[in-house]
């Protein structure tokens, strides 16, 4: 199996940069998307920014040129760079992996981190 465990949330001011980790319990995985998530207070997890297999990135508009997504591969981590935050941007930041484990011949799954906490003060 795969555990993913986030770090790098904190409090920060309107304008802010912070940037977000999400490592991965082993290697030898297979990715079909890896991707960060939020859940805003009252309302339902949203898609921020994923990595296809392949290479191509999504974004949400609400972030378009603000976040960026990125991997290490050689030390199974994700990240996500957040810069000119805003209050909207508030909420708890979720680690997404669909993926095989092991790669090649594992069941396809997803697997979720536990969330880590971004506070933007305005």
């Amino acid at each position: 199996q795969l555990q993913l465990v986030e770090s790098g949330g904190g409090l920060v001011q309107a304008g802010g940069s912070l940037r977000l980790s999400c490592a991965a319990s082993r290697r030898g995985f297979s990715f079909n998307s890896m991707g960060w998530y939020r859940q805003a207070p009252g309302k339902q997890r949203e898609l921020v920014a994923r990595i296809i297999s392949g290479g191509t990135t999504n974004y949400a508009d609400s972030v378009k040129g603000r976040f960026t997504i990125s991997r290490d591969s050689a030390n199974n981590t994700l990240f996500l760079q957040m810069n000119s935050l805003k209050s909207e941007d508030t909420g708890v930041y979720y680690c997404n992996i669909v993926g095989h484990v092991p790669a090649g011949w594992g069941p396809l799954n997803e697997y979720w981190g536990q969330g880590t906490q971004v506070t933007v003060s305005s």
